[in-house]
């Protein structure tokens, strides 16, 4: 029997300073998964970090993640950084191209390029050549000017107000993890 699929996927981007990028796809995703469609969620500078929604993912059918990179947000990229950029984009091609999921979504990619982890233009290339079907969503703080000419939907998350920094109240378990 054949699965649903997409009439025709789209990129989506979601970007900026505030909270909620990576919330949004993850609502995406899980929305689509309660429709029979299959997801992937592929991290980019988030190696191995247990977010409550790893925990989620795991215990959802047709929806998978795999991680890359530190345990720990980083400032700069080093050697490290760059070889676990290229082991996520060369896993991200593999199940984009494997055309076994319809949304793929590439949590921090945007962030991966602007600190030089990635090449955004490989980036580009992979998401050209997709199968006609295979959703694409990106988040990260920022996004390359590149990036949003070929998108086909664009959300900035602006930051109006945090207790981060108005009341100093750290990341909550549950909350922000």
């Amino acid at each position: 029997m054949s699965r649903r699929r997409l009439e025709r996927g789209l990129v989506q981007i979601y970007f900026g300073s505030g909270k909620g990028k990576t919330t949004c796809a993850l609502g995406q995703g899980f929305r689509a998964v309660g429709h029979g469609f299959k997801v992937y969620m592929i991290q980019f500078m988030k190696g191995e970090i247990k977010y409550g929604e790893i925990n989620s993912i795991k215990k959802t059918e047709n929806f998978e993640v795999k991680q890359f990179g530190r345990k720990e947000l980083i400032a700069e990229a080093d050697n490290f950084d760059v070889e676990e950029g290229k082991k996520a984009l060369e896993f991200a091609k593999k199940i984009i191209m494997s055309d076994e999921y319809d949304i793929v979504i590439l949590d921090e990619a945007g962030y991966a390029v602007y600190m030089n982890i990635i090449d955004v233009d490989e980036l580009i290339e992979l998401i050209k050549k997709r199968p006609p079907q295979v959703e694409i969503i990106i988040t990260g703080r920022k996004v390359h000017p590149k990036l949003k000419l070929i998108a086909d939907l664009i959300t900035e998350m602006r930051l109006i107000k945090h207790y981060f920094v108005t009341q100093g109240i750290k990341a909550r378990f549950g909350i922000e993890y």
